[in-house]
């Protein structure tokens, strides 16, 4: 649905949160080659943190303030239009997702030979869960959870919900990269390995899917402290104010995760208790730093360019898995090519990026993801230049 009407004035450090982790994620899903990648741009293979890593979880947690603040007009109440708009917008942008796989999955088949028909109708291997389901599911059960709880019986549902899931993670050989690691137990028995990711640790590749069920347990919660920090948040104009709260709150959850590391490893691929503490601590350390350089100090230019995705959210991140999936479908002609052809994708990266670097391949792969953010950006200013808002 698109609303070309002004909106309510929106807090901008918000805006600019969530810009900046969608660019964040576009650039991170598109370098020009796989295998060619610097490191700070790479996902930690199994436990640590690196940069990318905080780009999902930063968007998760905005995406709890933002349920905040959507949610006030219940009254934090729970009604049947209340759950029925909750329900509706949890299965839209769960379909979504699924649409985006199931997308790939017949581009890939269709170019693999097969008949288009037969390609769009099988739908034996596409992975049921990502980052839109991801977002779905949290976003549905938070919101739900939020609206039938008090804001202390939520905190302590948050810690033990956390808990829970620290102890079946020692309890199901959780911490390592196995298949007889409980979360992948669970996922290949409820969806089947035809419907989960494929990774590759240390050359070992286990179907272990990094959104799976089990681990959406933490993401919940995760999605809840964002919620919780959005309470503290709206609780007072005064700018300030909301600057030493999310502070505090940052600060302690950062070292609670960092601290707990030594006992539950810091993972992302299983959404792990210390994951969820120290990127929720860091987003809410980063969203107060961001409200004192741009609504106290006043420093608004910069952060420009992040608008145009941070009030587009969902639909720029879909924008640019939808044209990631293109690109790399289209094929052009390229005589260096064993087959003569190349995909778009594959051409600009060798054809345009590779010149541009002097023949670095990691510094052409950065260009080629840089470009592909400018591109989608594009599209970006011009619905915020219009003050289109496309709401998922």
């Amino acid at each position: 649905m698109t609303d070309t009407r002004q909106r309510p004035k929106r807090l901008l450090a918000l805006d600019i949160l969530r810009g900046i982790t969608i660019a964040g994620m576009i650039l991170v899903n598109n370098p020009g080659s796989w295998g060619h990648i610097y490191g700070p741009l790479a996902h930690a293979q199994w436990n640590g943190l690196t940069p990318t890593d905080l780009v999902f979880p930063f968007f998760m947690f905005i995406m709890g303030v933002s349920t905040y603040m959507s949610l006030r007009k219940y009254d934090f109440r729970l009604s049947a239009s209340a759950a029925w708009k909750i329900l509706r917008r949890t299965v839209v942008i769960f379909l979504i997702g699924i649409g985006i796989a199931w997308f790939s999955l017949t581009l890939r088949r269709i170019a693999g030979g097969k008949p288009v028909v037969e390609a769009m109708l099988n739908f034996d291997h596409i992975r049921m869960l990502g980052v839109m389901p991801r977002l779905a599911l949290c976003y549905g059960a938070g919101s739900l959870l939020a609206l039938s709880m008090s804001r202390r019986a939520l905190a302590w549902f948050v810690a033990c919900l956390l808990a829970v899931y620290g102890a079946v993670l020692l309890l199901g050989n959780g911490l390592v990269f196995s298949a007889d690691n409980i979360i992948a137990i669970v996922d290949r028995a409820v969806l089947g390995t035809d419907h989960m990711y494929s990774d590759t640790i240390d050359g070992v590749t286990l179907k272990f899917d990094p959104e799976g069920l089990l681990s959406t347990l933490p993401s919940i919660a995760h999605m809840l402290i964002g919620f919780l920090c959005g309470s503290l948040l709206m609780q007072t104009a005064d700018n300030r104010e909301r600057i030493l709260r999310l502070f505090i709150v940052g600060t302690i959850l950062s070292f609670a995760g960092f601290l707990l590391d030594y006992g539950m490893p810091i993972n992302k691929k299983i959404w792990s208790p210390t994951f969820v503490l120290t990127t929720c601590g860091l987003a809410s350390s980063f969203l107060a730093l961001l409200i004192w350089i741009i609504d106290i100090r006043g420093h608004r230019r910069w952060c420009r360019f992040f608008e145009a995705f941070g009030v587009n959210p969902l639909f720029m991140y879909c924008l640019g898995a939808v044209l990631s999936i293109v690109m790399s479908f289209i094929r052009v002609p390229y005589a260096a090519a064993e087959a003569g052809v190349i995909s778009l994708k594959g051409w600009l990266y060798k054809a345009v990026c590779m010149p541009a670097a002097a023949g670095d391949a990691t510094l052409a792969s950065f260009i080629f993801a840089v470009a592909f953010v400018l591109l989608n950006w594009c599209v970006g200013y011009i619905l915020y230049k219009k003050k289109i808002y496309i709401k998922i």
